[in-house]
């Protein structure tokens, strides 16, 4: 195996060692955001993650901007934060933060740290993944372990039933866990970021055959 600077001027490997170290390393990362409307100026108003071994990170923002929200956003976005259900349900909810943009970053950045390497998983991700970036302040200040290309499951939809990402855009998640006999493996409200990355975690695992939770008892 010899080492060499690809045209980025970072190390690569010729050969297995390595790649097989990385791919060993790699965490793959589900995530999903609430944000307050679609449009440039929107903010963050809670972040999910879950990760492939099911490591759960869950947050709400303090700071997002209200008169941003409408109708639809009050009610099906708002009113679904756990900081405002969660004497309700009285629920244990595992890496569950609540506080500024600032805080939230900090709160993040820790938790990834016990991954060597993460690779983050959305679905019509453009919104997502600039919302993340700027709870760090800028795509340079992202942690060096988390890759800042993100995989959208969106196009693994439009390939997988022969769609245009139009139509795999309108197709029904609850559809596609429906048919996979998923439909009860995810718990919790629709359009609450950390329920939405786990339906992405599935998805993920029915459109690319793979098993995550198969792989992770026989370690």
């Amino acid at each position: 195996m010899s080492i060499q600077k690809n045209s980025r001027g970072k190390l690569q490997a010729n050969g297995n060692l390595l790649t097989k170290i990385r791919k060993k390393d790699l965490m793959k990362i589900f995530f999903d955001t609430e944000f307050t409307g679609l449009h440039k100026d929107t903010t963050l108003v809670s972040i999910g993650f879950v990760s492939e071994d099911n490591r759960k990170f869950y947050a709400e923002l303090t700071d997002y901007n209200g008169e941003q929200c409408d109708d639809w956003i009050k009610e099906n976005v708002l009113d679904h934060l756990y900081r405002n259900t969660y004497t309700v349900n009285n629920q244990y909810i595992p890496n569950y933060h609540v506080g500024d943009k600032d805080d939230i970053g900090l709160a993040l950045q820790n938790w990834f740290t016990q991954f060597d390497s993460v690779e983050l998983v959305s679905d019509v991700s453009h919104y997502d993944m600039v919302l993340l970036i700027d709870l760090f302040g800028g795509a340079f200040q992202l942690p060096k372990n988390v890759c800042p290309a993100c995989y959208d499951i969106n196009q693994d939809i439009a390939r997988k039933y022969n769609l245009t990402l139009q139509e795999a855009f309108d197709k029904s998640r609850e559809e596609i866990l429906y048919n996979a006999y998923k439909d009860q493996a995810v718990t919790g409200d629709k359009h609450n970021s950390l329920y939405d990355a786990k339906v992405i975690r599935e998805l993920y695992q029915i459109l690319n055959g793979v098993d995550f939770d198969k792989k992770n008892n026989q370690k």
